[in-house]
């Protein structure tokens, strides 16, 4: 605390969580500190549009007297859906200011996902981005009598629209107003009553397992949160440029963009669209930056797949300059002293490859990084490495919070870094115990855990002898103290032989070609060896098929290609290799399949955050696991598939099992 920004004026504040102890207490405040400075920027049809704390109080003010007017009581549930734009923000902190609990669902939820969000939290409201999010809920209406009212902020396409249930948001201000002056002070008094115990907002579990379970958010848990990240990089600069991408259904979003945007603070920034991100980020040129691991691995695909298209000379100058970055920051990075030789090449690297890179990339500015949310290859943090940024892993669960990440000017990129530090007024520090059988993390302090809503048997069922279970496995690097997340505890399996593998380990190295873009493990206490199911990633092999005269016409021809299933047969090779140094060679991949179709988190394949259904797969994709134990090199299949605009069918292809024994002994 007590860091100073480029005036004299003390931007980083230490507050008193006794007084504020709520969400909309925290944005009062920084609202009245920061008035006229910059809050928000949006970009809408090429245009950045920008709005001050002083403007965007104003708005959280009436949405919120709208809610009360229409008689949203204390506890009750708003719903919020749509892509992050400054109306979802504010939709969720006029929520909190009223007094309500905020559930942000996933903007591309089917119905059927958000019936069950909306009915299992027994929303009494909904606020919607536009008219794909409203004719969802038109859709459920019938099914979802508590839901009072659908109020909607992008009006392009509603003119024909008369359904009563239905309002703007600036008819839901205007009431709002109104309300004021019939009752003077109601937002203050209302932000007055709030405590941190409090329910602020449920975040549901990703349901890798079953169905989503609604995790309880207290005030004061999602400000222990953002402290704890702020007292762990005190370098990380108030009103740094932050891009706003992660859906606020997800708890990291939570976190960052909607507590600690307000807390250090933040010029919070949101994209035009999720498809302009990248772009988007090149013209801010951010300064912090938080993806889950599939948007950073699409990030590094996307320039491995630019330097397919280089000349051999190109790409020969870009690896090697791209080693001398990752010698200088990689050794910098484990504490050692750089070899005089890679210090006279690095000036040279920076200037021809890395700074141009950066650019490109919409880095040049970026000074904290993070990712979370499921592991990822060490080699898709050593790519950034050598460009210099230091990304850091985090690691916590929907339930505790964050609990370790990497920290400090030293770190291990294959670990999940430290635990982070409490502030002393939500609680004891975190203590953590690992369990010596299964290797499951336990916790106990920081603000705790307070149950899932309406679900006390699967809360009591989360606590064993007072300890918080997580579901991980882990283990810990004595020499630095440091996590090395394993996998799901539930997932580790054991093979016929005996062996232990644990599947999200391969299935990340398998992401990390640009060629692969999904891949689920197959083994457990029936299968004698290790196999795959591979979905190639369509643009990058596209691109190699037509550079390489590969003639095809559908996503199932390009995947069972001869030339194509070659160069996935090569790419698994490598990283068995990677699996044969780190592992015992048993849990090498012995046989794959690339899937004539992709994985799809609308077919339930994978969760919103796009973790695998690993049961739902190995059951929808039963056929082609049998052919590959049953010896089997080759089959016909037909695996249902579900459209944009909600129809169902199925693609009926052949497929090829490939054999990687059979290839290494020249068969």
């Amino acid at each position: 605390m007590g860091k100073k920004g480029l005036s004299e004026e003390v931007y980083r504040v230490e507050l008193s969580p006794t007084e504020i102890d709520t969400m909309d207490k925290l944005f009062c405040w920084a609202c009245q500190r920061w008035a006229d400075k910059v809050f928000m920027r949006h970009k809408d049809l090429g245009i950045w549009y920008s709005w001050t704390w002083r403007e965007v109080y104003d708005e959280v003010k009436y949405i919120s007297l709208g809610l009360i007017s229409f008689g949203l009581k204390p506890g009750e549930i708003v719903g919020l859906i749509g892509e992050n734009e400054p109306q979802l923000f504010w939709g969720e902190w006029a929520t909190l200011a009223a007094r309500g609990t905020a559930v942000c669902l996933y903007p591309d939820m089917t119905p059927q996902e958000m019936h069950y969000m909306l009915d299992h939290s027994e929303a009494v409201c909904l606020l919607c981005e536009d008219q794909e999010q409203v004719d969802k809920a038109l859709e459920l209406k019938d099914r979802l009598p508590k839901i009072r009212k659908v109020i909607y902020w992008d009006s392009r396409g509603m003119w024909q629209y008369s359904d009563p249930i239905l309002m703007t948001l600036e008819e839901l201000q205007a009431e709002g107003r109104s309300y004021e002056q019939s009752h003077p002070h109601s937002f203050e008094d209302s932000v007055g009553q709030g405590k941190g115990s409090d329910i602020a907002v449920m975040s549901y579990t990703s349901g890798t397992t079953g169905l989503p379970k609604g995790v309880i958010d207290e005030h004061r848990g999602l400000i222990d949160s953002a402290y704890r990240i702020m007292d762990s990089l005190p370098e990380m600069n108030p009103f740094a440029q932050y891009l706003s991408y992660i859906a606020p259904a997800w708890a990291t979003e939570q976190s960052f963009g909607l507590c600690l945007g307000l807390l250090l603070p933040f010029v919070i920034n949101f994209p035009e669209e999720p498809e302009t991100v990248l772009e988007n980020i090149r013209e801010l040129a951010v300064e912090f930056l938080s993806f889950g691991p599939r948007q950073w691995e699409m990030m590094v695909s996307a320039v491995q797949a630019r330097m397919m298209d280089a000349s051999r000379l190109r790409r020969f100058w870009y690896e090697q300059m791209m080693k001398v970055g990752l010698k200088v920051h990689g050794t910098q990075l484990v504490g050692k002293r750089v070899n005089p030789i890679w210090w006279i090449l690095y000036p040279l690297a920076r200037a021809t490859i890395l700074r141009p890179l950066l650019d490109q990339l919409g880095l040049i500015k970026c000074k904290t990084a993070f990712t979370g949310g499921t592991a990822m290859a060490p080699e898709v943090f050593n790519f950034f490495l050598a460009l210099g940024i230091k990304l850091r892993n985090l690691y916590g669960t929907s339930e505790f919070g964050f609990i370790s990440m990497h920290q400090g000017d030293r770190y291990d990129v294959e670990s999940i870094g430290k635990l982070v530090p409490i502030n002393p007024a939500f609680g004891p520090e975190i203590k953590i115990l690992v369990d010596k059988e299964t290797r499951e993390l336990l916790l106990k302090g920081g603000s705790g855990f307070r149950g899932y809503f309406k679900n006390p048997k699967a809360t009591e069922e989360k606590f064993k002898d007072g300890w918080c279970s997580t579901g991980d496995a882990v283990s810990i690097n004595e020499r630095n103290n440091e996590l090395i997340f394993l996998d799901r505890v539930e997932d580790i399996r054991r093979l016929s032989t005996g062996l232990l593998v644990p599947p999200q380990f391969i299935e990340i190295r398998l992401r990390f070609s640009p060629f692969i873009k999904d891949g689920i493990i197959l083994c457990d206490e029936e299968k004698p060896f290790v196999s795959a199911l591979v979905n190639i990633d369509p643009e990058t092999v596209g691109r190699w098929a037509e550079k390489n005269g590969v003639s095809y016409a559908t996503f199932p021809d390009l995947s069972q290609k001869e030339e194509v299933r070659k160069l996935i047969a090569s790419e698994v090779k490598k990283v068995n290799d990677k699996i044969e140094v780190a592992m015992e060679p048993g849990a090498k991949i012995r046989k794959f399949i690339n899937l004539p179709k992709e994985f799809d988190p609308d077919e339930s394949e994978l969760t919103r955050t796009r973790k695998l259904r690993r049961s739902f797969l190995e059951d929808r994709y039963k056929d082609f696991i049998d052919a590959i134990y049953e010896g089997k090199s080759e089959g016909m299949a037909k695996v249902p598939v579900k459209y944009r605009d909600g129809r169902t069918g199925t693609v009926a292809a052949i497929y090829y099992v490939e054999n990687l024994e059979s290839t290494e002994a020249g068969v």
